[in-house]
């Protein structure tokens, strides 16, 4: 049997977005405050659901097709995506499988960064000021995670902090900003709180490939490789378990008004923490399926602050 040639395919475009990591993390931010528009504002839906649709296209274009297709090539050139035992991690696995080459991805990325950039220049244009500053943000979080001079993925903290942090944050406040003009306390707290979840199980996804990240040129020091150079083996769950913690600090002050919204988000988060806690990070299919888990309380977290406000 001849092996395929790699092209540019719809099927391995799909593969390329990975889109179950954009529903668990971007669109479940753009809903949490979505939901309250629709359910305790006097917007009218049609409204609501139009800038809800065009966060939801950008999401898919900037973290599913740029900050996957960087992501892909960054990893691939190091070596750490070779040498990935991970299910869910080790990139999309279109370089891999040789469904697409190097030079595909290239080209995807560079087209990919211009019609964003351009795209950004038409809203400034037109005056939808806010929307260009989002995808200007979204470009920023793509690039600087992967690419050179800035390559933050390769550095502790600075990947989730520098990077993902202001997209995940700013397309958690999107919406309510640009329909009420104002950013509301209770935007502020969904989009903090769900962007740290989406921080921690993102250095869920870092623990099994922590050994391949070590072997990448140059290396990848990813917070959980930091912390077992610093504590040891048992280091690894330290970044998580530092992220889930924030999240309980911020669901405090989220009970000071809105109780039940905690309360309900409290019990997801204990729960998450107590697999983190028994979790056997030598076993990699063990790993995978609680990120599982941790992916789907991360939403399910997202949708209950959405609706209790």
């Amino acid at each position: 049997m001849i092996p395929a040639q790699p092209a540019i395919t719809r099927k391995n475009i799909v593969m390329l977005l990975r889109l179950v990591a954009v529903v668990f993390s971007s669109v479940a931010a753009i809903l949490s405050t979505v939901l309250p528009l629709l359910f305790y504002t006097d917007l009218s839906a049609g409204a609501v659901m139009a800038i809800a649709s065009v966060l939801l296209i950008g999401a898919v274009c900037i973290h599913g097709m740029l900050t996957h297709t960087l992501n892909d090539i960054a990893d691939y050139q190091s070596g750490t995506d070779q040498h990935s035992p991970g299910i869910l991690s080790g990139g999309s696995g279109v370089l891999q499988t040789g469904a697409m080459s190097v030079g595909m991805l290239k080209q995807l990325g560079t087209w990919m960064t211009l019609f964003l950039l351009i795209t950004a220049v038409l809203f400034a244009f037109l005056g939808l000021t806010e929307f260009a500053v989002l995808t200007l943000i979204g470009i920023w979080g793509a690039v600087s995670y992967s690419l050179k001079p800035f390559q933050f993925a390769y550095y502790p903290f600075a990947g989730e902090w520098l990077s993902l942090f202001p997209t995940m944050l700013m397309l958690g406040i999107a919406a309510p900003w640009i329909l009420l003009e104002q950013i509301p306390v209770w935007a502020w707290q969904n989009g903090l709180i769900n962007a740290i979840w989406c921080m921690a199980w993102v250095m869920v996804h870092h623990i099994p490939d922590r050994h391949a990240d070590r072997k990448a040129k140059p290396l990848k020091r990813t917070s959980v490789v930091w912390a077992v150079d610093i504590f040891g083996v048992r280091g690894a769950k330290l970044p998580v378990m530092l992220y889930l913690a924030v999240v309980g600090l911020l669901l405090l002050w989220t009970a000071f008004t809105r109780p039940a919204g905690a309360i309900g988000a409290g019990i997801l988060l204990g729960y998450a923490i107590y697999l983190v806690i028994k979790m056997d990070i030598d076993d990699v299919e063990k790993v995978t399926n609680d990120e599982k888990k941790l992916l789907i309380f991360a939403f399910a977290t997202a949708i209950w602050l959405g609706i209790f406000i």
